[in-house]
Parts: structure tokens; C-alpha cells; sequence
């Protein structure tokens, strides 16, 4: 075993493979090598040495390969398990590997995106906001405006924007709630239809009944007056017209 020292990237010699670690974990994740036929011992030995060899070392670079590296490590373990014998079919398996691409998708994709920040940082830093004021001829300098309106329009425009700040405003709330409509004033009105001694149905109650608010107070002193006993509500059927009347006995 020996290692390989290369400026861009770091690159590994086995028994059954020798190139850089991307390409080793390429062929693993497409399934061209087998996990379990890769020392991980002496890839891990290799990249201590070319991290030894380095007048400095990239943390990032570190850290990326301890996270593959366990990786690897869980799928090889998975795999040399007694009795745990996998075939191509086997959906963890699968998973594993899917994981372990998507991985390196994944950092090489942060890779490339520090990369351009730092980049445009190093861009930035070159430039300098203006730091002294503009010249006078420019800082008195006014725009010029064209009116379309004659100064008789314009005084006009101004003397009703100030009358009408004096007006006293108008707020309308109609369209955020109806008007109360209470219980007791429909049982009133209710007491006083029924007064004839016969059946009125729940339509002919609400006949003039002027929005949806009076209609439903209208049945909850319908439901009032059935709880006091004023009143009698009969149905023949589910969803025939209901009837109400004052009792016999009132």
C-alpha cells in the first residue's frame, strides 16, 4: 500500500482499486465494486498520512470524509452480518447506497456553492461605498416639474384637500357585521302571530322576516317558547314543513 499525494484531491491504492476516493465511492454507489472487498482500514490510514503530508488541511475536506466513511462503514457491516446474505432486490440495500450517492451529491453540491461565495465576497471586498457628500451644485440641484394643471387648479386642488380635513369621518361597518336582532323581541312577535289559535308553518313565520339574523332569532325563540311549553312544533315527516302553534291549555 502506498499513498498518493495530489494537489486537488485525495487518492487511495488498494488491492482491488487504486484513484481517487471520489471514483472509489462512485464505483461503490453503482454497485461496480463491493463494499465488502474495500479495507477501510488502510483508505482511513492513507488519508491520515495525506492529511499529515499537507502544510494545511481542509476542515471541510475532514469532515467529508469522516461522514462517507462511516457510511461505508454501516453499509460494509450490514453486509458481512451473519445470515443477513443480501441480493440485488433487497430494498435496504438499495437504500443504503441511495443514501450514501446522495451524500456526496450532496456535499459536492455545497462544495461548488461556498466556492461562488466566496467568490463574490472576495469580489465585494474590493469595492467602497462613497464616504464624503454630494458636490452643492448637485446637492441643491431640484428636479424639474411639469404641471399639468394651472396654478388656479393647483390652489383649487389645495383648498379642498384642507376643507377636508374638517369633515367629520364617516366609517361604514355594515359589511362587518348585522345588526342584533334578540331573542325576546321575536318571542313577542311569535306570541302575538299565534294569537289566532291555529298552526302557522315555519316559512309563514319568517315570510317577512327582512335578513338571515331575524330568521335564525325567530327559531331560537321558536326553541325557547317549545322549552317553556307556550308552544306545540309538529312535523309528520323528516324534512316536511314545520308546523307551531300555541298550546291547548295556554
Amino acid at each position: 500500500m502506498r499513498v498518493e499525494e495530489s494537489e486537488d484531491a485525495f487518492a487511495v491504492t488498494l488491492d482491488v482499486f487504486a484513484g481517487p476516493f471520489s471514483v472509489l465511492l462512485s464505483l461503490i454507489a453503482r454497485r461496480k465494486l463491493d463494499v465488502t472487498e474495500v479495507a477501510l482500514a488502510e483508505v482511513t490510514d492513507e488519508f491520515i498520512e495525506f492529511i499529515r503530508a499537507q502544510d494545511r488541511y481542509d476542515l471541510s475536506e475532514v469532515s467529508e470524509f469522516l461522514v462517507v466513511a462511516a457510511t461505508l462503514l454501516e453499509l460494509k457491516a450490514s453486509r458481512l452480518l451473519p445470515g443477513a446474505e443480501i441480493e440485488d432486490e433487497d430494498v435496504e440495500l438499495l437504500e443504503k447506497r441511495d443514501i450514501l450517492f446522495a451524500k456526496l451529491l450532496q456535499y459536492r453540491a455545497y462544495k461548488e456553492a461556498s466556492s461562488i461565495l466566496s467568490e463574490l465576497i472576495a469580489a465585494q471586498s474590493k469595492t467602497a461605498p462613497r464616504d464624503v457628500p454630494l458636490e452643492p451644485e448637485y446637492r441643491d440641484a431640484l428636479p424639474e416639474i411639469d404641471l399639468s394643471v394651472s396654478v388656479e387648479q393647483l390652489a383649487m386642488l389645495a383648498a379642498q384637500a384642507i376643507t377636508r380635513r374638517h369633515e367629520e369621518p364617516t366609517v361604514f361597518v355594515e359589511h362587518l357585521h348585522h345588526s342584533l336582532v334578540s331573542v325576546e323581541s321575536q318571542i313577542a312577535y311569535l306570541k302575538a302571530e299565534l294569537a289566532d289559535a291555529r298552526q302557522h308553518s315555519f316559512q309563514e313565520l319568517c315570510e317577512d322576516a327582512p335578513d338571515v339574523p331575524t330568521i335564525v332569532s325567530r327559531f331560537m325563540a321558536v326553541l325557547e317558547l317549545m322549552r317553556a311549553g307556550t308552544v306545540e312544533v309538529s312535523q309528520k315527516e323528516a324534512l316536511a314543513t314545520i308546523l307551531v302553534g300555541l298550546r291547548r291549555d295556554q
